[in-house]
This record gives C-alpha cells, structure tokens and sequence, in this order.
C-alpha cells in the first residue's frame, strides 16, 4: 500500500525556518511526482509547491516562491520541504500527496493527478 508520513511540523517565531518531511513507502521511488499542500482554517486547501520525477519539473506558489524549496532524497525516499522566511500567513495544516501513475506526470497550481494523501503536519507561525 503506498503510504505517506508527514512530519516536521511546529511552533516557530516569523521569520523562523522549518524543514517538512515527506516519507514514502509502497511504492518504486523512481517515477513519481509529490506535491506538498496547505489548507488553513476556514480556507481552501492550495498547492504549496510540487517536483515531479516524471518531467523533472518543480512549481512554488507565488505566495512560497523564493522562501521555500522542495527537493528529494531517494535513498530515503523521501522528499523535503524547506521553509525559511516563515510568515504568520503560512500558518495552516501541511499535507503531502503523491501521484505514481503518471496521472498528471507533472506539477500543477492544483492537486491534479495526486492519487494518495498523507496525514498532515501543523505549522505555525506566530508573529
């Protein structure tokens, strides 16, 4: 069964780092593409950024872009999500999902063509 662990989640001050996990199992880590998603209360859930090992293509949000980077670690299967710069407005409940069909092949503004959802990880930012 393919299966995702978020983890790394926190309390951090604004302008504080955090570095998420994303660990993935049941699946050959070879063709893949993983996005990381956000939703805060009362909002919808968004796309924060996404690297996809079927085109070799990554996307930020333009509200991440330049504070966040995502990248992968395939002896351990696993892919990161490093945030620095951290604002309150990244507060909010961070999930990783993954598409191993080729779905989507690659990364998008939206959850298409993600087939499986972690659990998430909270981040909070105070100010």
């Amino acid at each position: 069964d393919v299966q995702l662990q978020a983890s790394g989640g926190g309390l951090v001050q604004a302008g504080g780092s955090l570095r998420l996990s994303c660990a993935a199992s049941g699946f050959t880590f070879d063709d893949y593409a993983i996005g990381w998603f956000r939703q805060a209360p009362g909002k919808e859930r968004e796309v924060v950024s996404c690297i996809s090992r079927f085109d070799g293509s990554t996307y930020y949000a333009d509200s991440v872009q330049g504070r966040f980077t995502i990248s992968s670690d395939n002896s351990k299967n696993t892919v990161y999500l490093q945030m620095n710069s951290l604002k309150p407005e990244d507060t909010a409940v961070y999930y990783c999902a993954v598409d191993v069909r080729g779905s989507g092949y690659g990364c998008y503004s939206t959850s298409y063509g993600m087939d499986y959802w972690g659990k998430g990880t909270q981040v909070t930012v105070s100010s």
